[in-house]
């Protein structure tokens, strides 16, 4: 048929049939699809080696005549250069697919049960909150310039209370670093190289917060008889990193220490830490659950599958508390002060310097390098003597009473 204004209006469905083909005698592969129920598609059709390859360009009753052929003209073009327009418009097809959001999803899906709680959490929070603006954008076409003006735009208005907002473009560039050569990897459409490489960290500045002896006399003081008042306590007790405490479990806790294993600890080393009588206390203050299968439950502290994590909501409601009790809010102080405020306390007290180190899991200065290959001594009866000095320390700032303490004596 010879394919004009007229002979496409009067082109009919022929009888008993749902699907036919009429073909322009004029371009080679050009077609108009009749099927049943009234639809009437352009579409153009070609070889590419041994199998026939179909586009549809659009409905006749939209696209004219004169567009339809122009556009098979273009693809007729292609053809004849070695070029597949079917497979290019179906990649084409995949990767409007394949937004950031939609990967991201399944990144998250993919690494979930190899992280810990908080580490996942705050991958989710970088990819599903700071990184919201990419998450419209097909993956194909975000580049470094996306990155880099994402981050700075996350150093203006992100952040956390507890978190500098340098630091969450950091941590959200971390993230988006980890999460693009996973899609490269996964052979997603049009992604070839890290969008992130070149980018620049943006600078921060260590924290310094050491709460005194009365703050933290009064942060215990207000803590609530729930499982985050006891966490904090026992982070002020003996100074370890907020997760190992909010993720301990039973089978850790001995009769007069917590021994972290190896694959706990961020230095992959295995930590015991002495018991004190008041770290007892809150301790032996818990009782065992069972899960709703019948079976013990192996975190002390939380609740699900994982161990404590409510701590922004429970941080929130502790500072309200303060503010109220003490008629003004206490300086700005985050849980990981905490750890800081023991190791420099301990050192006031006159705990040496390689027994904080001990204490903390810390595997330098007087541990790093080749001191540490011939010095395998964990300390253990000096970490028990300082976490017990500090404890007294502690509990004497927190009942009004002079401590017990008397200072290590420091070597000559």
């Amino acid at each position: 048929m010879k394919f004009t204004s007229k002979t496409i209006d009067r082109a009919e469905l022929p009888e008993g049939k749902t699907d036919h083909l009429e073909w322009d005698d004029e371009l080679p592969g050009f077609g108009l699809r009749l099927r049943a129920g009234g639809s009437r598609n352009w579409i153009f059709q070609y070889a590419l080696g041994d199998k026939q390859r179909r586009v549809t360009l659009g409905s006749a009753k939209a696209m004219t005549l004169v567009k339809a052929r122009a556009a098979a003209q273009d693809m007729h073009a292609k053809v004849r250069l070695g070029q597949d327009p079917a497979g290019e418009k179906e990649e084409g097809r995949a990767r409007a697919s394949q937004t950031f959001e939609a990967m991201v999803k399944e990144y998250l899906i993919e690494k979930r049960p190899n992280m810990k709680p908080r580490p996942y959490k705050a991958v989710e929070r970088h990819l599903l909150k700071y990184a919201k603006p990419l998450h419209g954008l097909q993956m194909a076409k975000i580049d470094r310039h996306n990155i880099a003006s994402l981050l700075t735009k996350i150093t203006m208005t992100a952040g956390k209370p507890d978190v500098p907002a340098n630091v969450s473009a950091n941590r959200t560039r971390a993230s988006l670093s980890a999460f693009f050569p996973w899609a490269i990897s996964g052979g997603v459409k049009g992604v070839s190289v890290n969008p992130v490489a070149g980018t620049v960290c943006k600078e921060e500045h260590s924290r310094d917060r050491v709460l005194k002896s009365h703050e933290l006399a009064a942060i215990w003081k207000t803590l609530s008889d729930d499982h985050y008042g006891s966490i904090v306590k026992l982070l002020m007790l003996t100074g370890q990193r907020a997760d190992e405490i909010a993720s301990l479990r039973w089978s850790e806790i001995g009769a007069d220490a917590i021994t972290l294993p190896a694959a706990r600890t961020k230095n992959k080393r295995q930590h015991v830490v002495p018991l004190t009588s008041a770290a007892l206390t809150v301790l032996q203050a818990q009782s065992r659950r069972v899960n709703a299968d019948g079976s013990l439950r192996e975190f002390v502290f939380g609740i699900g599958q994982h161990g404590f994590a409510e701590w922004s909501y429970c941080k929130a409601r502790l500072d309200a508390r303060l503010a109220e009790t003490l008629g003004t809010p206490l300086p700005h102080w985050t849980q990981h002060d905490l750890r800081r405020s023991v190791a420099t306390g301990m050192a006031d007290i006159g705990v040496q310097p390689h027994i904080i180190e001990a204490m903390l899991n810390h595997y330098s200065g007087h541990k790093a390098g080749v001191a540490g290959i011939y010095n395998r001594s964990s300390y253990e009866p000096e970490k028990r003597q300082a976490l017990a000095m500090w404890a007294d320390h502690l509990m004497a700032a927190i009942e009004g009473r002079t401590g017990n303490v008397t200072p290590m004596r420091r070597p000559a």
